[in-house]
């Protein structure tokens, strides 16, 4: 195995920042144009399925990659070892996923023939293809070389716009276009294992590690509520709303989706560290990194919070158009789920790191069940807006439950997300009523604050400068490397 130095906190969130960033992009474009490609009807199958997809893809992950992290931060982590028992368990995860999501498949859409073509299309490439590309997302977290999974992430982005672009020039149908859709991320597997073989060899023939799936249970169940909060909405609207119905929903929530991977960067880099210090006892660092990891992941959702928030309308007709404004209030009310997602997974990873994922996992289910009841209700009251207040709901009942069983928590909230709720919520209302008709207004001003917020908060104006630093540092490189190609 080569010998693999990791990359500092900083360094880490400067590669995850761009490369999601760059990838969200893409993705947002992918599903703008799908929508713009598909209309509403067969948009509102294409997410019901991509749902279902995304869900079964979870179950060949299932909690090894927190496992895996988790033992690799001990002092006597053997990486090959650790890459041998996740190699297996996962193997056998994802011929169990493939045969429970056919079961799924026939029984809960035997009535809808087109539907059921559509789920088979799309989900057997992308559960391959998630699948490995989770493998390349382990090894690299665990060995903090995030720059290789924004190289994953990105070719996937890519290779979505190519097949996109194909489907459009050649009028394809939705069942072809479901098939490319996943058929791409099966191809960015196959780039991820690449890059992983580059590192590390692939080795079978090594012992099970004894004690990897020690907690096995909680990080399955902890995970898969996570993956299926997101896909709640669609699963439960295909019975409650019409299909067209479900599309301009699902238009509405993946805005936000997509854009909420940028606050889940932070919390990447920062949670093989804060196990780290657990695992080492240092119990002071751990409740340091955690208040860091929170203000940086407030900051983070209401930088994205704050445009969608003020300018739905504007962002629904420009990229949709006007036939699907009806989504513009969903977007409004789905655009604060960003901020409350943010802080909570901070909170949430304060337990894990903790060893607290029994805590974590029972807080997920019980916001998960109660999503459920609450999205019937809302959805059957209020429609598509219902849907949204149901999906705000999960988020922030979530949030409240990971406060209440965090140790030190007093200490955590008053350092961290109490002052930034605050300051985020008197800006929000003021702005609101003062500039009901001047939205740009709204939020430009709105975003200034977040910048004066950090300028009065010293420690966080220390880590963002630091940033920053290297930012500029990686151009300046970048530039001396260009010169001298020229020369």
């Amino acid at each position: 195995m080569k010998e693999v130095i990791p990359n500092s906190i900083s360094k880490n969130i400067f590669h995850l920042l761009y490369s999601t960033a760059a990838a969200s992009f893409l993705n947002a474009l992918v599903l703008i144009y799908l929508a713009s490609y598909l209309e509403a009807f067969h948009y509102g199958m294409f997410s019901v399925v991509l749902a279902s997809a995304m869900v079964m893809g979870y179950f060949t992950d299932a909690g090894l990659t927190e496992i895996a992290i988790r033992e690799g931060s001990k002092k006597e982590a053997d990486r090959v070892a650790i890459l041998s028992s996740y190699l297996k368990v996962r193997a056998l995860l994802l011929l169990l996923t493939l045969a429970g999501g056919a079961c799924y498949i026939s029984f809960f859409y035997n009535d809808n023939p087109e539907l059921t073509k559509l789920a088979y299309c799309l989900s057997i490439p992308m559960v391959f293809g998630l699948a490995f590309q989770g493998i390349g997302t382990m090894f690299f977290q665990l060995v903090q070389k995030m720059q290789y999974i924004g190289f994953i992430k990105m070719f996937t982005a890519l290779l979505l716009i190519c097949t996109l672009g194909m489907s459009m020039f050649l009028s394809l149908t939705p069942v072809i276009v479901c098939f490319l859709y996943g058929f791409s991320y099966f191809i960015a597997g196959i780039f991820a294992l690449v890059l992983v073989a580059r590192h590390i060899p692939f080795r079978l023939d090594v012992p099970f590690l004894p004690g990897f799936l020690k907690n096995f249970t909680s990080f399955m169940l902890s995970g898969l509520l996570f993956i299926i909060t997101p896909q709640l909405g669609p699963i439960i609207l295909e019975k409650t709303l019409t299909l067209k119905e479900v599309g301009l929903f699902a238009v509405a929530y993946r805005i936000p989706q997509a854009l909420q991977q940028l606050p889940l960067i932070v919390a990447g880099a920062y949670r093989p560290v804060m196990f780290t210090h657990f695992h080492r006892k240092r119990m002071d660092q751990h409740v340091d990194l955690n208040v860091t990891l929170i203000k940086l992941m407030a900051i983070c959702g209401m930088v994205i919070t704050i445009p969608l928030f003020y300018l739905s309308d504007e962002i629904i007709l420009f990229l949709f158009g006007e036939s699907w404004l009806l989504s513009s209030q969903a977007l409004k009310i789905l655009s604060l789920l960003l901020l409350i997602q943010a802080v909570g997974v901070g909170l949430a990873d304060g337990l894990t790191t903790r060893g607290l994922q029994k805590f974590r996992t029972g807080i997920q289910l019980f916001s998960v069940l109660t999503g459920i009841a609450v999205y019937i209700l809302f959805s059957n009251t209020y429609g598509i807006t219902g849907g949204a207040l149901a999906g705000l709901s999960v988020e922030l009942i979530a949030l409240i439950g990971y406060y209440l069983f965090l140790p030190q928590k007093r200490t955590i909230a008053l350092k961290s997300f109490v002052p930034y709720f605050l300051y985020f919520g008197l800006f929000l209302y003021l702005c609101s009523l003062i500039m009901t008709t001047y939205p740009y207004l709204a939020a430009v001003i709105h975003l200034m604050s977040v910048g004066f917020l950090v300028i009065l908060d010293k420690e966080m104006k220390r880590k963002l400068v630091g940033l920053y630093d290297i930012v500029r540092s990686k151009l300046k490189m970048r530039e001396r490397v260009e010169d001298a190609i020229h020369k």
